[in-house]
């Protein structure tokens, strides 16, 4: 009977989502009413109330704000506004080379800032008007920072992953390294994509446009020393053992400070306005989190996860097979849910299921964020297209970009399938910190 109970509650949830419910009122709505019917409405209570504190106490999760203020810090300052034309003066002998400098510039954002939409938000100011004034589709200049951006989710710093790795009890430290290897592999696919194009179709990216005028190599690695050194800060602590990956927080978000402090670009207003930012983030953040906590203690109880694990291994599936299967839910999920609440939503029915077949947490974590990421750009709901959209509307419509999109969804396609098929890369870097 409580097998019945967890999958009625799967189903209310999935229609709930459907007309468009808040994910984090859904999952609380039916985790509460799911508990109640099982085994009473005080239980039920005592869940609602203690779950929001168990949830939000939780150490490691202290990161995210840190990791958050750092990114914030570092936007509002102006810190990271060089990384474009220092990756134009490094690339300058490639063609297609402003738009690899953007893909490079948002994978130098992504080391200090863990979201997809700010690294999305502030390359495509910078970049798009310098790619169509030098002679670029506007559609394919907005496509290339529009996945670009997604790269911010996977290369450490990542909001994503750390709340992945709370929800799942996996190491972040493990994670992130992994997340490395995967967002370099993502930003070469993406570049091997714009070298295609050049070659294939000069009328979309011509084969030799500098923009305006480059500035000297060493000028331009010196006008981005505050992410050098804040790079340097966070990853060398956290990878040299100095400080955990919470830690590794707190000294990020310090580190931006000073330095925009340094560089005499810190204000009352980017204070206020970074603080006021990571607060409305976090606060949303964790009420989903809240959400599929308790979502999750709901399904235990109802032994749905055991079932739907045990159904899993009598259907005897490979392990490609199976990969398949989620690949495909995530993607769909993607394409309709954002990010945070699409995890959190899966989380609970597949860990046993991962669990019973002894596939490495840390592995789906970088697998899972990047299937995510991708729903970035994904129609109809692709966040990443309407913020380009948004920053850009002079240049693309929305369809024009999201065509723009499409040859570097073929890359992402390629990522996710050496993934699946050789887990070994992806693991290499986090075996060897063991």
């Amino acid at each position: 009977m409580n097998v019945e109970i967890g999958l009625y509650g799967i189903l209310a949830l999935c229609i709930l989502l459907l007309v468009r419910v808040p994910i984090a009122i859904a999952m609380v709505v039916v985790s509460f009413l799911g508990i109640g019917f099982m085994i009473g409405w005080e239980p039920a209570l005592g869940t609602l109330a203690a779950t929001p504190y168990h949830f939000v106490a939780s150490w490691t999760l202290s990161a995210i704000p840190m990791f958050l203020l750092m990114g914030f810090i570092s936007y509002h300052s102006g810190i990271t506004t060089g990384l474009f034309d220092t990756a134009r003066s490094l690339m300058r002998w490639l063609p297609g080379n402003l738009a690899i400098s953007s893909i490079l510039a948002c994978s130098g954002f992504a080391a200090v800032c863990g979201s997809s939409l700010a690294c999305a938000a502030a390359m495509g100011r910078i970049a798009i008007p310098e790619m169509v004034a030098a002679g670029y589709r506007a559609n394919f200049a907005c496509g290339s920072v529009a996945a670009g951006g997604t790269i911010g989710a996977l290369i450490p710093p990542s909001i994503l992953m750390i709340v992945y790795c709370v929800f799942t009890e996996t190491s972040v430290t493990q994670v992130f390294v992994g997340g490395i290897s995967v967002g370099i592999a993502t930003a070469l696919g993406y570049c091997i994509v714009v070298l295609l194009v050049t070659w294939l179709r000069p009328d979309i990216v011509p084969r030799r446009a500098g923009g305006r005028d480059l500035l000297p190599i060493r000028q331009a690695i010196f006008g981005i020393w505050p992410v050098l050194a804040l790079v340097a800060l966070v990853f060398g602590g956290l990878f040299g053992g100095f400080f955990t990956a919470t830690e590794a927080g707190a000294a990020g978000a310090m580190g931006a400070f000073l330095l925009a402090a340094a560089t005499r670009r810190l204000t009352r207003k980017i204070v206020w306005d970074s603080l006021q930012e990571t607060l409305m983030t976090c606060s949303a953040l964790f009420i989903v989190g809240v959400g599929a906590v308790m979502f999750t203690r709901f399904l235990s109880l109802s032994g749905v996860t055991g079932f739907l694990a045990g159904m899993v291994n009598g259907a005897d599936l490979s392990f490609t097979e199976l990969m398949f299967l989620v690949v495909l839910i995530y993607l769909i999920l993607g394409m309709f849910m954002e990010p945070f609440g699409a995890m959190l939503v899966t989380l609970p029915i597949l860990m046993p299921i991962f669990a019973a077949e002894q596939i490495s947490m840390v592995w789906f974590g970088v697998l899972a964020v990047k299937l995510l990421e991708i729903g970035m750009i994904t129609p109809p709901v692709g966040m990443n297209v309407f913020i380009i959209r948004n920053v850009a509307s002079d240049y693309a419509s929305l369809m024009g970009i999201y065509a723009g999109v499409a040859l570097f969804l073929v890359s992402d396609i390629v990522v996710v399938a050496l993934m699946i098929l050789s887990p070994e890369w992806v693991l290499y870097l986090p075996g060897i910190l063991r």
